[in-house]
């Protein structure tokens, strides 16, 4: 349709009807290399314009986009945009990597989405004890020599693997060359290295548009992809 169509059609009608918050899933059609780098900045535009049109600050959740094998996609630029715009406040994201359909780019658990996405806002906005309201996510990391220990938010329950060895991780040093990483839980925090890279600079996480991937919390939910680079 034409652009603004959508908003005009079916949201201007429901301002200023009073809510309690919005959920929000799309993004697919934005994974297109030329649109992927953008995301971030509509997604935060979104947000904030909705807030203001209503006239407060109401809680605000997305969907990030789940495991998918399309070609021609850049779903991990557009994951990683979700996840910066959790900066926002009162804002949360419910993580699908595990949940997808390599073929089809509407997968059909959304019954699994919609629960994880449910955690959040029972445990954040109406105050109710869930096992968790996130799976784990980046909250920074250090070099160790050969190593990168890299730590996480929402360990509810500890950090395990599904499955024996922890996979997804990839490891470069500055000259930006990936080489699977062998990586293993201590604690809330992840130890990453590569017998190929002597001197470790960064790290990236399920980077990839269907990634085999096996990092959750206590409470069944998985982590998040991420990188620790901002390369190119």
């Amino acid at each position: 349709g034409n652009v603004g169509g959508l908003f005009n059609g079916k949201i201007v009608p429901l301002i200023p009807y009073a809510i309690r918050g919005a959920l929000w899933y799309q993004g697919e059609a934005n994974s297109t290399p030329a649109k992927a780098p953008f995301y971030e900045a509509q997604l935060r535009l979104l947000v904030t314009d909705w807030r203001a049109r209503w006239g407060y600050e109401f809680p605000f959740g997305w969907a990030q986009l789940p495991n998918f094998g399309g070609p021609g996609r850049d779903w991990p630029a557009v994951r990683e945009a979700m996840l910066k715009a959790t900066a926002l406040p009162q804002t949360g994201m419910g993580i699908n990597i595990d949940i997808g359909d390599e073929k089809n780019i509407h997968p059909l658990n959304k019954q699994e989405v919609g629960r994880r996405l449910s955690l959040w806002a029972l445990g954040t906005v109406y105050g109710r004890k869930v096992p968790a309201t996130s799976g784990p996510l980046p909250a920074g990391h250090s070099v160790s020599g050969r190593e990168i220990v890299l730590r996480f938010s929402h360990a509810n329950g500890g950090l395990m693997a599904k499955g024996d060895a922890l996979q997804g991780f990839v490891v470069a040093g500055a000259d930006r060359q990936w080489k699977p990483a062998q990586a293993r839980i201590e604690g809330d925090t992840v130890v990453v290295s590569s017998p190929d890279v002597p001197k470790p600079a960064a790290v990236r996480y399920a980077w990839e548009n269907f990634p085999t991937c096996n990092l959750f919390n206590g409470a069944g939910l998985p982590a998040t992809p991420f990188r620790t680079d901002d390369w190119k």
